[in-house]
């Protein structure tokens, strides 16, 4: 028969035939798509549970028992993105198997990234307790460069956007950090400080097109998210107080602004003059590109005035303008005494305010006491609790010293309250007090003793 194939077909007749129903199952195909039912279903089934249904309702039915092995060939063959959809729902379908269209900005200051995230270290708060704070960034789609951060204790908020958008507009004071201007796009969440009508008017009066993304897909966002990644694997794990899966990894020695500084020094030293592997080019050099200007607001006063003033309304007094325990003077303020005001200030230095009157400008006006100083809002809040604290430990030192040497003095417990009694009945029929309820006092008016009501009857008085 070999003979037979060489002679007819030469070296291929004797190649071993392939079977004509290779990669065909031949389980019973109402037993297969009961597998895959099953499979399907949620919550996710083990491939034990699976065999152990199909056996039971194959014996119902007169089929063949499928094997383990069949049952599991049959499961591992479904659709990846079918069994995605079934179990996790089609929020996970759209994230793992949707396709995706990345687009790149054409050209710098294009479309601007914003957003938030809670870094994975501790800082020392002002009054020495471990805190984790936030981090707000600001990133150039085109360049991938870094256009300004905003790092802070406490919830995300409008105004610490803000501070991360005046960083990112405004001329940088290191000359290493180029990126400056106003962007025609601002891609931002849905978080509250996002869809703030803070953020919104400051957008409108910076000709700025403001766009949330989706809710729940924050692909609108990708590049700014992967900058996160970065800065959480390469830069954090070198710092001390970095967090690995929420425990510290040693203990936190960094104050936020020597953090603050190291971030800073990150994004100019290293992140900005190395080359970028989506780009192929390093960010800084990406901004600049061949040279060009930047649109930009009208000075840092009127951008200050949008971003980062908090009004607030006062009366001007004799001796000035009272805020958060300062005063505030300004000669101008001696034709608006007892008028009132809208102040605005910076919650980063409150040594000064500025002053409105029905939205017009009237002056700054400084604390004489702090002229000079960069005092923030924080730092006053940080002081007060801190002076608190004090005084309430002074307060337990002294009732631990009464307790200890004058134990007599000591706070006893209060006794047990008394059961009330029923009230027993006089003679005359009126009820009398328990012995367990005390007497009501009888309260004797001195008109009631010397000018008795004529009126009264004689046998009433008492």
């Amino acid at each position: 028969r070999w003979l037979g194939r060489y002679r007819t077909d030469g070296l291929a007749g004797l190649a071993r035939a392939q079977r004509t129903d290779r990669g065909q199952r031949r389980t019973q195909p109402e037993l297969v798509a009961l597998v895959e039912g099953l499979a399907l279903r949620r919550p996710r089934p083990s491939v034990a549970t699976i065999v152990r249904r199909a056996g039971q309702s194959a014996t119902e039915h007169g089929w063949p028992i499928p094997a383990y092995s069949t049952v599991h060939a049959i499961v591992a063959a479904l659709d990846p993105a079918l069994v995605t959809l079934a179990h996790d729902g089609p929020e996970a379908l759209r994230d793992r198997f949707e396709l995706v269209y990345r687009r790149r900005a054409e050209r710098p200051n294009d479309i601007w990234q914003a957003d938030h995230t809670e870094l994975d270290i501790l800082v020392v708060d002002a009054d020495g307790s471990p805190a984790r704070p936030w981090l707000t960034l600001v990133l150039d789609d085109h360049s991938r460069a870094v256009a300004g951060y905003s790092l802070f204790l406490g919830a995300p908020s409008a105004l610490n956007l803000s501070l991360a958008l005046r960083q990112a507009i405004w001329r940088k004071a290191d000359p290493a950090w180029a990126v400056h201007g106003l962007p025609d796009v601002l891609h931002v969440d849905h978080g509250s400080d996002f869809t703030s009508d803070h953020i919104a008017q400051v957008a409108a009066d910076l000709h700025v097109q403001l766009v949330h993304s989706s809710v729940a897909r924050p692909q609108g966002r990708g590049k700014v998210e992967r900058l996160f990644g970065t800065i959480t694997t390469e830069l954090l794990p070198e710092l001390p107080g970095h967090l690995v899966r929420g425990a510290a990894a040693s203990a936190p020695r960094l104050t936020l602004p020597e953090l603050d500084a190291a971030i800073h020094a990150w994004i100019v030293d290293t992140y900005h003059p190395r080359r970028h592997s989506e780009t192929g080019a390093a960010p800084q050099q990406a901004w600049l590109a061949d040279g060009w200007l930047p649109r930009t607001p009208l000075s840092l006063e009127a951008l200050d005035l949008l971003l980062v003033m908090v009004a607030k309304p006062r009366v001007v007094r004799r001796d000035g303008i009272r805020f958060e325990g300062f005063r505030y003077l300004d000669p101008t303020l001696a034709s608006y005494v007892g008028r009132s005001v809208t102040i605005r200030y910076d919650p980063r230095d409150i040594t000064q305010i500025r002053v409105f009157l029905r939205d017009r400008f009237l002056c700054r006006a400084v604390s004489p006491e702090h002229a000079g100083e960069a005092i923030t809002l924080k730092d006053i809040q940080a002081a007060r609790s801190a002076h608190r604290c004090a005084l309430r430990a002074q307060i337990a030192t002294g009732r631990s010293a009464v307790a200890e040497f004058l134990p007599t003095h000591a706070p006893e417990a209060a006794p047990p309250a008394a059961v009330p009694q029923p009230r027993a009945s006089s003679p005359s029929g009126r009820s009398e007090p328990s012995a367990a309820e005390p007497r009501r006092a009888l309260h004797v008016y001195y008109e009631d003793l010397e000018h008795p009501s004529e009126s009264e009857p004689p046998e009433d008085r008492r």
